[in-house]
C-alpha cells in the first residue's frame, strides 16, 4: 500500500498527479507489433446466414428440369449496381485451371483476366446468372436459387479473390406464388435480407452493395433506393425480426440493408498482398490502382485518418442486370445503363472443386494494456454446391419470423429457434449500437461528452469467429451464433481509435447486449487518449474496469485480467473504477483536459500520452482519496473562474460573514469554494484513517465527508449564477459522484 500522504500528492491543480496510486502521464514505452494470420483459413468454414446447428428440415430433391427452368425465367432478378462497381456478375469457367487433378478457379487467374477482358471490350465480361432450383420431399415448397459470381470482393473488413452471392426464392408449386425472398448478406452472423409474401406478378429486384456484393431487396416503388422501414407510403423492403430487448435499438428490422443507402458512409480498403497494395503484384499486370473501388471511396488501412471520413459519396445506381430474355423498362428507367445477362445452371459448374487463393491481409487493431495488437482476420470464398444451404436453402432463413412462418405453412420445415426468438443450446447473439463520443456544451470547455448517431458505420470482430462483421443502420451491431463463455470483442472504425471489451454470452439468455446498456462510444483518433490498468505492481488483482465521463455516464465496463487500455476523448473527465477478485471498489480521476494536464506525445501510435494506473487499489482508501482529487479540481477551477469574474476567493462576505452566505454572485461562489476545499480537507483525513487501518475513524470521517457534500450542494445553488454555465453543472455532476463513491467506501470491506 502507498500511503497518500507521505507521496508528494499535489492537488493544486485539476490535474491531480496521484503518483501514490501509480498514475503516470510519462512515456508509455509502447511497441507496436503486428500478428497476421491468427485465424487464418477458419473462415472458410463459415456459411452466409446459417445460424449454428442444423434444425431438422425434410430432405430436399431436385425438380424437373422444365419445372426449373420455368422458374428460373419466371423470377430471375434485376440486379442494380453501385455507379462505382468494378465487378459485375460473370462466368468463372474461362479462368479454370487443373490443379493436382482436379478444376480449380485460380485467384490471380479470374481477377486479372476479368480486367483484361473488361479493358478490351469496355463492357462487363460474360454477364452471367446461375441458377439451381430443389422441392422438399412431400411438400409443394421448393426454392429456386439464383447465384451470382464475382471475380474479387473488396470490403472494408473482409476482401477475397472471388465472390458469391445469392438469392433464394421460396415458392408453391401449388398456388405458384412467391413465399418469401431471402438475399445473401456478408456472414452468417449478420442476418440476410428477407421479404415474406413479395407480391407474385413483381419482378424480384436486388440492390448489390459495392465491392462487396451484399445483396439487398427492393420490393418498394422506388427501385433503386433500400427502404429499411416502411413510411410515407413506401412499403419496407425486408420484414425481419426486430429486437426488442435493447430500448436504442426497438423497431428496427435486424438485417444488413444497404449502409451507404441509408445515408451512413462506408469507407473502403485498399487490399493488400504481401504488403503491398494487390494492383502491385506481378501476377496481375492488367489490374490497376483504378481497377479496384472508386479511389475517393477508399482509404489504405482503418486508421490512416485521423477522424471519421464525412465526405464519401453515398450510393448511385450505375449499371442494372436483367435476364437476357425479358425487357425491364423500370430498369431502363432507372439506370445508366440496362445489360442482359445470361441465365445458366449450376449443374454445368458443378465439375469446379474450389475457387482458390492466397490469403488477403486485414489489420484489425486490438488496444491492450501494453501495446496494440494487430490480427489478420480475412475468409475465403467455398463452393456453392458444397454448402448445406445449397441443397436445405431454410439454412439461409435468418430471421425468426420467417422460419416460424415457413413452419406454419409447411410441414418441411422445422419450427426450430431462429435468431430473434430464442438461443440454441450452440448459439446466441450479441448486439449493440456504435456512437461516437463528442464534447457537450453543457459541460466546461474540454470536460464533458456527449454520445451521437455514428457518421461511418464500423466493423465488430469477437475474437472467437474469424470474421469481422459490419454495422448497419447507422451503427447497429449484430453478432449471430456466438458460442456460450467469455469473448473478446472489438470495434474498427475508419479514424477511430478501436474499442475492446471483454464479455459474457449465456446459453440461456437469448441477447447478450455489449458495451455499456448496449451502447458502444467510438472516439475519434485525433481526439484519443489511451487510458491503462495494470495490476503487476498493485496489492490488488484487477477483474474489472469501467469508465464513467462527467456528462456521458458510464461508457466502458469490462471484465479483464490484471491489465487493460481503454481510448477515451481528450474532452471528457472520467472517473475510472477498478474492481478486484473479491468484488472491492478503487476510483481514480482521469481528467486529460484539465488545467496542468499532460498533452503531449510520448509515442503510443495515437499522437497523445497515456494515462496509466500502474498501481490500482481499491476500498475505502482508494474512494476516499478519489473523492478528495475530484473535489480538489473542482476546486480549483471554481476559484480561476471566480478570479476570472473580479471575485477574490480569499476575502470575507462583506454581507453574511466568510462562509458566503449573505448574497452576491461573487460572494456565493466564493463560499462554494471554501465548501469544496472542506471536502477535499475531510476526504483526505478519512483517507489517512484507511491506511492507518482504523475502522472507527474512517467511518467517522466518511461521515463528516458527506456532510461537507452537501453543504457543497447548498452552495452550488446559490453559486449558480456566478459561475460558468459548464463548470456549474460538472460541479453538480461531480457531486453526485463524490456522494456514491462515499457511500461506497462506507460499504467497501476492505480499508
Amino acid at each position: 500500500m502507498t500511503d497518500r500522504t507521505d507521496s508528494g500528492v499535489d492537488r493544486s491543480g485539476s490535474g491531480v498527479d496521484r503518483s501514490g496510486s501509480g498514475v503516470d502521464r510519462s512515456g508509455s514505452g509502447v511497441d507496436r507489433r503486428t500478428v497476421l494470420g491468427v485465424l487464418a483459413g477458419a473462415g472458410s468454414a463459415a456459411v452466409a446466414g446459417c445460424s449454428g446447428s442444423d434444425p431438422d428440415d425434410a430432405a430436399t430433391g431436385d425438380l424437373d428440369s422444365d419445372t426449373l427452368d420455368d422458374l428460373a425465367a419466371r423470377f430471375a432478378p434485376t440486379l442494380y449496381f453501385d455507379a462505382a462497381e468494378p465487378w459485375f456478375p460473370t462466368d468463372p469457367r474461362p479462368y479454370t485451371v487443373e490443379e493436382d487433378g482436379e478444376t480449380v478457379v485460380d485467384g490471380f487467374a479470374a481477377f486479372d483476366g476479368y480486367h483484361e477482358r473488361y479493358d478490351e471490350s469496355a463492357e462487363p465480361p460474360a454477364p452471367t446468372v446461375f441458377y439451381n432450383g430443389v422441392r422438399y420431399e412431400d411438400s409443394p415448397l421448393a426454392v429456386v436459387q439464383f447465384w451470382m459470381y464475382s471475380a474479387f470482393d473488396q470490403f472494408t473488413a473482409n476482401f477475397h479473390w472471388h465472390d458469391w452471392e445469392v438469392l433464394h426464392i421460396f415458392v408453391d408449386l401449388d398456388s405458384g406464388d412467391p413465399q418469401l425472398y431471402v438475399a445473401s448478406s456478408h456472414s452468417r452472423s449478420v442476418p440476410n435480407n428477407e421479404f415474406l409474401d413479395p407480391d407474385p406478378d413483381a419482378v424480384p429486384r436486388i440492390l448489390t452493395e459495392l465491392g462487396s456484393h451484399s445483396s439487398t431487396l427492393s420490393v418498394n416503388e422506388n427501385p433503386d433506393q433500400f427502404q429499411r422501414v416502411g413510411e410515407e407510403g413506401l412499403l419496407a423492403d425486408i420484414t425481419n425480426t426486430t429486437i426488442d430487448t435493447v430500448e436504442d435499438l426497438l423497431g428496427i428490422p435486424i438485417a444488413y440493408g444497404l449502409p451507404r443507402d441509408e445515408g451512413t458512409r462506408l469507407p473502403f480498403v485498399v487490399p493488400e498482398y504481401e504488403g503491398a497494395p494487390i494492383y502491385e503484384h506481378p501476377d496481375l499486370p492488367s489490374v490497376t490502382a483504378e481497377s479496384l473501388v472508386d479511389g475517393a471511396l477508399a482509404i489504405r488501412s482503418l486508421d490512416a485518418l485521423r477522424s471519421p471520413p464525412t465526405d464519401l459519396p453515398l450510393r448511385e445506381t450505375g449499371i442494372a442486370f436483367r435476364h437476357d430474355d425479358r425487357e425491364d423498362s423500370v430498369a431502363a428507367e432507372t439506370a445508366e445503363e440496362v445489360i442482359g445477362y445470361d441465365l445458366v445452371e449450376t449443374a454445368e459448374l458443378e465439375d469446379i472443386s474450389a475457387f482458390t487463393g492466397p490469403q488477403l491481409s486485414f489489420e484489425f487493431a486490438v488496444p491492450e494494456a501494453v501495446e496494440d495488437a494487430v490480427a489478420g482476420h480475412i475468409t475465403t470464398t467455398g463452393v456453392p454446391w458444397e454448402q448445406p444451404r445449397y441443397e436445405n436453402p431454410a439454412l439461409d432463413v435468418s430471421a425468426g419470423n420467417h422460419r416460424s412462418e415457413l413452419a406454419a405453412r409447411y410441414d418441411a420445415i422445422a419450427a426450430g429457434e431462429s435468431f430473434g426468438e430464442a438461443a440454441t443450446d450452440e448459439i446466441d447473439a450479441v448486439v449493440a449500437r456504435v456512437t461516437r463520443a463528442t464534447e457537450t456544451d453543457d459541460a466546461p470547455d474540454g470536460e464533458g461528452l456527449t454520445t451521437t448517431a455514428a457518421v461511418t458505420e464500423s466493423f465488430v470482430l469477437i475474437q472467437s469467429d474469424p470474421e469481422a462483421v459490419p454495422t448497419f443502420a447507422g451503427g447497429v451491431a449484430v453478432a449471430n451464433g456466438v458460442p456460450e463463455g467469455d469473448h473478446r470483442l472489438t470495434v474498427n472504425g475508419a479514424g477511430q481509435a478501436p474499442h475492446s471489451e471483454t464479455l459474457t454470452v449465456a446459453a440461456d439468455v437469448p441477447v447478450t447486449t455489449a458495451g455499456v446498456d448496449g451502447e458502444i462510444p467510438l472516439v475519434a483518433r485525433e481526439n484519443a487518449r489511451k487510458v491503462a490498468v495494470d495490476d503487476a505492481d498493485s496489492d490488488v488483482d484487477v477483474a474489472r474496469n469501467a469508465i464513467e465521463d462527467d456528462f456521458a455516464g458510464r461508457i466502458y465496463d469490462s471484465a479483464v485480467d490484471g491489465s487493460d487500455a481503454v481510448y477515451v476523448h481528450a474532452g471528457g473527465a472520467y472517473t475510472t473504477e477498478v474492481r478486484d477478485a473479491d468484488g472491492e471498489i478503487g476510483a481514480y480521476r482521469v481528467n486529460p483536459g484539465a488545467p496542468g494536464s499532460d498533452d503531449g506525445d510520448d509515442g503510443d501510435g495515437e499522437g497523445n500520452a497515456p494515462i496509466r494506473i500502474d498501481r490500482p487499489e481499491t476500498g475505502a482508501a482508494s474512494l476516499a482519496g478519489f473523492v478528495a482529487d475530484v473535489a480538489e479540481e473542482t476546486r480549483a477551477e471554481v476559484a480561476a473562474a471566480a478570479a476570472e469574474s473580479g471575485g477574490d476567493s480569499d476575502d470575507d462576505d462583506d454581507n453574511g460573514g466568510p462562509d458566503g452566505s449573505g448574497g452576491g454572485a461573487s460572494n456565493a461562489v466564493n463560499g462554494l469554494e471554501r465548501a469544496l476545499a472542506a471536502a477535499v480537507e475531510a476526504a483526505e483525513r478519512a483517507e489517512e484513517r484507511a491506511r492507518e487501518g482504523d475502522r472507527g475513524g474512517t467511518d467517522r470521517q466518511l461521515e463528516t465527508v458527506l456532510d461537507r457534500i452537501a453543504r457543497i450542494g447548498e452552495r452550488l445553488a446559490a453559486a449558480r449564477a456566478g459561475l460558468p454555465p459548464g463548470l456549474a453543472n460538472a460541479t453538480g455532476k461531480r457531486v453526485e459522484q463524490a456522494t456514491r463513491r462515499v457511500e461506497q467506501a462506507q460499504n467497501a470491506g476492505k480499508l
